[in-house]
């Protein structure tokens, strides 16, 4: 029974996660700026972490740490944001969702470098399979009557690129720390970075419910339920349930925005969605911990 409530957590951490692109759509129609959106997410989804922090005494660190996490707070955070919000608005949420799934190359690369983790066979093959897909989604992402623009592709592979330095802080860290102590340092850091890029505008309710929607559910609720499913599954298996997260982003950016894919793209989106499953499958080393990898 147990395994089955982590399995709904994690179901439910992709879930929120996948909202973020539509949910985003509904800001950028009234006016709101991508850096703005990024910049609002990151400070209140700060906020709700540190209250949560101060009410389980977890908010000290060890002072060696603090540079490691603001630096991660600029790139995973303000960059990660950021460049994710920009490709919503030029490349739509649907593809911008299946870009931000080539975190798994750069998590590969990541691995064998750092790491010395082996490049399986299995690996260069799940690989392979993302970049093809990728491919079919940057060359034929959207219908002939809309344009998929190089800013939304170059900004959707950035925040890819970005997302999978989470996999490098995780590792590093979650074994000394607790995700709410982590967070609580790390957006604060990143809401910062993104302040001087930001124009802020007149909020309506729209937009303030647009705001605290990230903030809370697609931020804090997300990455808690996301956390406490992993105290109940393995890693590899949360990995796997969370690979739901485009595919609910590209259900909802179609549903709710009427966004066009052609099959070529919807075929690309799930070769990547298969590679990332291909990667998580992939028997670990023996006798070496399992790794954690945080989502966006």
């Amino acid at each position: 029974m147990d395994k089955y409530i982590g399995y709904l957590q994690i179901i439910a951490a992709a879930t929120l996660w996948g909202l973020l692109g539509p949910i985003s759509k509904y800001g950028l129609q009234e006016g709101v700026t991508p850096h703005e959106l990024a910049f609002w997410r990151a400070s209140l989804g700060a906020l709700f972490f540190i209250l949560h922090s101060a009410k389980h005494k977890n908010l000290t660190v060890q002072r060696k740490d603090i540079p490691v996490f603001l630096i991660f707070g600029v790139l995973g955070v303000s960059v990660f944001f950021g460049s994710y919000q920009i490709a919503i608005k030029h490349a739509g949420a649907a593809v911008s969702a299946i870009l931000l799934y080539t975190a798994p190359i750069w998590v590969a690369i990541f691995s064998r470098i750092l790491f010395k983790e082996e490049l399986t066979p299995v690996k260069l093959a799940a690989l392979g399979l993302a970049l093809t897909g990728t491919a079919l989604v940057c060359f034929n992402g959207q219908s002939d009557t809309v344009s998929l623009p190089l800013t939304g592709i170059l900004f959707g592979l950035l925040s890819g690129f970005t997302y999978s330095l989470h996999y490098i802080f995780g590792k590093t860290f979650l074994k000394n720390y607790q995700p709410a102590t982590l967070y609580a340092w790390c957006l604060p850091a990143g809401a910062i970075a993104l302040l001087p890029w930001v124009t802020f505008t007149a909020y309506s309710p729209i937009k303030l419910a647009v705001i605290i929607g990230l903030a809370f559910l697609c931020t804090y609720l997300a990455y808690y339920a996301y956390c406490a499913g992993l105290r109940r599954l393995e890693a590899t298996q949360a990995a796997i349930i969370a690979t739901i997260e485009p595919v609910v982003a590209a259900v909802l950016a179609v549903l709710w925005w009427n966004e066009q894919l052609t099959a070529a793209a919807y075929a690309g989106g799930a070769l990547v969605i298969c590679a990332v499953i291909v990667i998580a499958r992939s028997p670990a080393k023996p006798k070496k911990p399992v790794i954690t990898v945080i989502n966006n």
